[in-house]
């Protein structure tokens, strides 16, 4: 007994004596292999990836009881790039000794209760490596529960701080614990993630709901063996599994997968204590960024040495770039970006030496230091305006730029500041309103990243907005207010609403355009304080004093804010009760295109604007368009996760005939953000000043422009300084550029271009430069976005997924001008002179996107790359006469033997390698093999055949499509040509990602071909005014007047169902046909060769007036040996009742026949008419086809419309429509052709006022 009872109690201690919970003894060594790795693609087989592995021996080694040391020996490293099952990881030695070399520093972590605290490493060991370190450490991070089979807890980890979900299984005979754990990295209260260059793409939420382009899972899986200290890990396996798309995942993306395992090697004690050097505390287990921004991820250099290579890589751009845009060099602009991004501000200041006097390194110069962001270009552009050493166009390019691409941290807010109160700034009108505006756009980036933003950084732009208040200067309210508007700070608030009536508590009388300006700033600060925006703009919107436009303003933000049910229900019922018919028109248009809108944004404003206009319909769905408008027109696809929108406001007001406010905003909605891409805008004050009493009298002819330069003439004798015209322009929801037309502006064009104009006027200047000869040259290069977005992995390397848009622009022009005779003392000279100007250049652009997801360090880069490059250019070399005396135009154009690239679209997707070791050397495969380069046609599955898995991955559907077209008139010596290529691989059809990769190139070229003769120049010719023409012409029209009056007899009776209503009346035509048409102009395209009779076409215009009848002919006509192709084009318009058009082509015009007819009518007793018909007699087989073809989709667009559709025999060879005016509101249409009709009645048409009666007027007394 007493045996059994021992034995009891030592299998009971030594169960006591054995823990789970994760411990590393600081007595002890232990030593793991260790493999991480790193796998971008498409997932599927066949297709190229790359990759990426580090291999190494890890040494943990304790110090004290929460201290150990970490050491790295036995490192390699290898990259993959190709195909899965062909090719295999690469050693690269020399990248391995540049890694080991920094891994083998020793590295100290703080470690208690199975977490990494504090990591300490030397301090010339580089964040990337640290960051590795933290990847390793990683496995070292955990929470063991024994008492818990599952539990869920917040905890840090290397993605941030995180949930994590534990199960816990043991393993019964060898009593080892199986734990696995998934991280939540996608929703981390804390995340190890930056963004870069998106503070003006809104985040939108309910985007996020329908669909994601990113998906990340991650999973550890532990073997832990119990013992005395602790549990011991054995085994670690990590799997972090990543799907991003330029779209919604859910249709297709690319993909990451990053493993990584540790094994344990050996524990041993350890035989003495260890020593190491001076170590720095490097922070905790999260993963912690480094500067990237000189880390392109699409290109690798050598970066030793960055000044010398940026100065000369500058002169070569220069040079290969003068005459021409080299497509070809524009991945060596992104190489300068990030050279200059080394450069210390010494070298800048070297730089500008050495560049300030070669005006075209100058501007490569300027062009490119703007994407330094940071302290180094504001202390430059400093420099340069205190010193005054550039021009006003040139500080205003560069600060513009180099403050929107500006990283807004504080310090670099805080510095912009000073910018604020130079000299300089304010000595030019155009620098002083793009510093202020440009200011309070780095305010409103900084706001986006920190949260609450403090007042400091807008205080400025408040201080400027009292001081234009207190000294009522309006042209400073107009700028303060409209910097404020692109900061956004919700702390401006009080300070705007010291401008606007009614919510100032010491109200201002103030110019329109100054409050129009107040209730704009406001439009930004509503996403960021909507309660308070809506108080402000509700408040305005129902004082009915207030002009109209200010209070449609209102209405326009208060609804930027995503009013709920509640306030828009306010609205609605305010509107039923409003006098003012602009603003009803224009708050109901508005609803009602918000009732439409599909982009998630307005999901839920939608829905309650849905419901205004149903309340609003009965009473205000009838207005004209001669009211106020709003309209919106948006799409978004949840595949895509895209969309856009357009918007165009119109704001009037009863007193006024001209628009006081015309606004147009584009938008661009993509992965769960909102980008608003262009806004412009114009204020029409003044115009309406001067113009608005002379609107009614204007009669449509020549003596309206008269009247109109009148009133320009005469701008010096009316009171006032009141802007002609104000125009602004906003990107990314941030205006850049505004400027008031003004008396003076206007004066000055006026004064320039008037025939007395002397040898004092600019105008002067220029002929006489022209006369001895210009050559001018500019190129601009333009980094429209880099956008950025950087996440740790459980590697501990920073996946980066970036997106650059590039643009080199350039344009050369050589001119020299004659003119006889020359001018003596005035511009008005050149009415009577002939003008000779010839002139070569070229013009053009390549625009480069770059689309990068993969791994981005300055030590190497692995991922997938797409890139798409889109140069077009027009050279040109030509002359041209003007007589304007003899009103003659003739323009010479030689013929090039060259073929010409018009534009091009290329792009691919490579799987991408690159390390330091080898920058020139980048692995770039092209996902898609070339394998699948033969002419087989496409070929589909059928998706109702059931296969497995295995074979439908392995048999793709291959797409290979390849075009060329070109246009068959030789007779120029030369063709326009179409060609196209496109090679796809793709799984799963319905997956837009897909149609997207591949390789793809469009060209549109100008081909030289053997002319039917040779052919050295083209030549344009145009006539104006009469001239004679040949016997045979005469002749020509006699016949084309003829066969028009018997045209008309025929389509006249041509129609049983109308042979009632039919009043014949040809006295109007006989009158038409026996009137003598005189030429108004002329125009030839001719192919000119030596003194061989020239080839081409001819265009003639004839005109015959008559009294309340228009009648004009057209004759093109082929010229040249055995032609006698020919278009003839008879209209004739009878006052406001009818319109006729005969078209005849082919030989002498007799081959081929169509017909045209449109009447409006008012018979007794029945309703207005606007009848049309078409008629044909003969017409070429290949526009028959094509109509067979539209008319194969008419019944189903008419199903789509609410049309109905009537099966009838109709007049055959004729296509006739109808329109009604059945009510005051409302319209019956009719089509019909051979087969069928197609009609609609009662389609509701908000018809002007006193429409329906001027078109009974004016059809009183007209028949059919």
């Amino acid at each position: 007994m007493r045996g059994l009872i021992f034995c009891c109690l030592v299998a009971l201690t030594t169960c006591q004596s054995v823990r789970y919970e994760f411990r590393l003894n600081s007595k002890k060594t232990y030593e793991y292999r260790y493999e991480g790795l790193a796998n971008f693609g498409l997932g599927i087989p066949n297709l190229a990836e790359s990759g990426a592995k580090l291999i190494c021996k890890v040494k943990i080694v304790g110090v004290s009881a929460q201290t150990f040391l970490l050491q790295i020996s036995d490192l390699a490293f290898e990259e993959f790039n190709g195909f899965a099952g062909k090719d295999s990881f690469i050693a690269a030695p020399k990248l391995s000794q540049r890694i080991s070399a920094q891994l083998v520093k020793p590295f100290m972590f703080d470690f208690a209760g199975g977490h990494v605290g504090n990591i300490h490493a030397s301090a010339e060991v580089s964040d990337t490596v640290v960051n590795i370190i933290r990847g390793i450490l990683s496995f070292f991070h955990i929470t063991v529960k024994t008492t818990q089979r599952f539990y869920e807890l917040e905890e840090a980890g290397i993605h941030g701080m995180c949930q994590s979900n534990y199960a816990i299984e043991e393993n019964k005979e060898t009593r080892d614990m199986t734990i696995t754990q998934v991280v939540d990295v996608t929703n981390c209260r804390e995340k190890a993630e930056r963004y870069r260059g998106m503070a003006t793409a809104v985040f939108d939420d309910i985007s996020k709901k329908r669909g994601d382009s990113i998906v990340t899972t991650m999973r550890y899986v532990y073997s832990i063996k119990p013992t005395v200290e602790g549990g011991l890990i054995s085994r670690a396996h990590g799997l972090e599994q990543q799907h991003f798309s330029p779209f919604n995942v859910k249709g297709g993306s690319f993909k990451m997968k990053a493993t990584k395992e540790i094994v344990l090697l050996d524990v041993r004690d350890t035989p003495s204590a260890v020593t190491f050097g001076p170590l720095t505390n490097r922070g905790n287990i999260i993963y912690k960024f480094a500067k990237a921004g000189a880390h392109i991820p699409i290109v690798m250099q050598n970066l030793e040495d960055a000044v010398s290579k940026a100065v000369e890589l500058i002169k070569h751009l220069a040079q290969v770039n003068n005459f021409q845009i080299d497509s070809e060099t524009t991945e060596d602009v992104m190489k300068l970006y990030q050279l200059l991004r080394l450069v210390p501000y010494e070298g800048l200041e070297v730089m500008w030496k050495q560049f300030a006097a070669n005006d075209e390194h100058r501007r490569w110069f300027l062009d490119t230091i703007v994407e330094l962001n940071d302290a180094r270009i504001l202390k430059f552009l400093q420099m340069r305006f205190q010193d005054g050493d550039i021009t006003a166009s040139e500080a205003f390019q560069t600060l513009l730029v180099a403050f929107n691409h500006l990283d807004a941290i504080p310090e670099l807010v805080e510095m912009a500041k000073m910018f604020l109160n130079l000299t300089y700034s304010r000595a030019n009108i155009l620098v002083w309103h793009t510093v202020a505006l440009s200011y309070g756009s780095l305010v409103y980036k900084h706001c986006a990243y920190y949260t609450p933003c403090p007042v400091s950084v807008v205080q400025p732009l408040l201080d400027f907005a009292m001081d234009s208040l207190k000294n009522n200067n309006e042209q400073d309210m107009v700028l303060a207010l409209k910097a404020l508007g692109n900061a956004g700070h919700t702390g401006s608030i009080k300070t705007i609403m010291r401008f606007l009536p009614g919510v100032s508590a010491n109200p201002v009388e103030l110019p329109p355009r100054v409050l129009s300006a107040a209730v704009q700033s406001l439009r930004l600060i509503s996403a960021r304080d909507p309660h308070s925006v809506q108080d402000i703009t509700m408040s305005l919107y129902l004082q009915k004093d207030l002009p109209a436009e200010l209070r449609m303003l209102a209405f326009m933000i208060l609804f930027d804010t995503k009013p709920p049910m509640a306030l828009v229900s306010t609205v609605t019922a305010h509107l039923l009760e409003e006098k003012d018919l602009h603003v009803v028109s224009f708050a109901y248009s508005y609803l009602r295109s918000m009732a439409r809108s599909r982009t998630p944004d307005n999901q839920f404003l939608s829905t309650a604007c849905n419901v205004a206009v149903k309340i609003l319909a009965p009473k205000f769905g009838r207005l004209t368009y001669r009211f106020s408008k709003a309209m919106r027109l948006d799409w978004f696809n949840d595949d895509l996760l895209l969309g856009t929108a357009s918007e165009f406001f119109m704001l009037r007001n009863a007193t006024e005939i001209i628009p006081t406010e015309i606004m147009m905003k584009g938008k661009l909605y993509f992965i769960g953000r909102i980008l608003q891409l262009v806004e412009m805008g114009i204020r029409a004050d003044g115009i309406n000043d001067i113009f608005g009493s002379i609107m009614s009298e204007f009669k449509g002819d020549f003596s309206d422009f008269q009247a109109i330069y009148h009133q320009l003439h005469n701008l010096e004798t009316r009171a006032g300084d009141k802007p002609l015209l104000h125009f602004y322009s906003r990107t990314s929801g941030q205006e850049w550029f505004f400027a008031d037309i003004n008396r003076e502006f206007i004066r000055n064009i006026i004064n320039a271009v008037g025939p007395s104009a002397g040898k004092d006027n600019p105008i002067w200047t220029v002929i006489e430069n022209l006369q001895k000869g210009i050559s001018w040259h500019r190129t601009k290069s333009f980094l429209i976005f880099e956008t950025r977005y950087f996440v740790a992995t459980t590697l501990g390397l920073p996946l980066e997924i970036s997106k650059y848009y590039h643009s080199l622009s350039g344009i050369t022009v050589n001119a020299k001008a004659t003119i006889n005779p020359p001018l003596t003392d005035r511009l008005g000279q050149l009415l009577t002179s002939e003008i000779l100007l010839e002139t070569d250049g070229f013009v053009g652009c390549t625009k480069d996107i770059w689309l990068s997801y993969g791994i981005n360090t300055e030590l190497f880069q692995s991922g997938v790359e797409f890139k798409s490059k889109i140069p077009y250019s027009i050279p040109w070399k030509l002359s041209g006469k003007v007589n304007i005396r003899e009103k003659k135009f003739e323009l010479d154009i030689p013929l090039s033997k060259k073929e010409v690239d018009l534009i091009t679209v290329s792009s691919n997707v490579y799987a991408v390698s690159r390390n330091t070791e080898a920058p020139n050397l980048p692995k770039m495969t092209p996902m898609m093999p070339r394998a699948i380069d033969s002419n087989d046609e496409i070929v589909r599955k059928d998706p109702t055949v059931v296969q497995s898995e295995n074979e439908e991955m392995q048999k793709p559907n291959n797409w290979h499509p390849r075009t060329k077209m070109c246009t068959e008139i030789n007779i120029y010596g030369a063709v326009f040509c179409f060609e196209s290529e496109l090679r796809r691989a793709y799984y799963h059809e319905e997956y837009p990602l897909y149609y997207f990769l591949g390789y793809t190139n469009v060209a549109l070229k100008a081909v030289p071909v053997q002319p039917n003769k040779a052919v050295d120049k083209i030549r344009f010719e145009v006539t104006a005014g009469p001239s004679q023409y040949p016997t045979s012409t005469q002749e020509l029209l006699e016949t084309l007047g003829r066969l028009s009056k018997e045209s008309s007899l025929r389509m006249q009776l041509s129609s049983d169902s109308e042979s009632s209503e039919t009043e014949l009346n040809l006295s109007s035509p006989d009158m038409v046909f026996n009137s003598t048409p005189v030429a108004i102009f002329n125009i030839r395209a001719l192919a000119v060769s030596g003194n061989s009779k020239p080839e081409g076409y001819e265009t003639v215009v004839y005109y015959t007036p008559k009294t309340n009848l228009k009648n004009t002919q057209l004759i093109v006509s082929q010229m040249g040996d055995n032609t006698n192709w020919k278009m003839c084009m008879d209209t004739v318009l009878d006052g406001r009742t009818e319109a006729k058009a005969d078209l005849r082509w082919g030989a002498e015009c007799q081959s081929f026949e169509m017909s045209l007819r449109a009447n409006t009518a008012r018979l007794p007793g029945s309703k207005p008419t606007l009848r049309a018909k078409v008629h044909w007699t003969r017409i070429p087989e290949t526009m028959t086809e094509f109509f067979r073809g539209i008319k194969t989709y008419i019944p189903g667009m008419a199903f789509l419309l609410g049309f109905n559709q009537q099966y009838e025999r109709n007049p055959m060879q004729e296509v006739s429509a109808s329109v009604v005016v059945a009510s005051a509101d409302s319209i019956d249409v009719r089509f019909q052709i051979p087969e069928y009709t197609v009609y609609r009645q009662s389609i509701p048409v908000p018809l002007p006022r006193n429409s329906l009666q001027e078109f009974e007027y004016s059809t009183r007394n007209t028949t059919m």
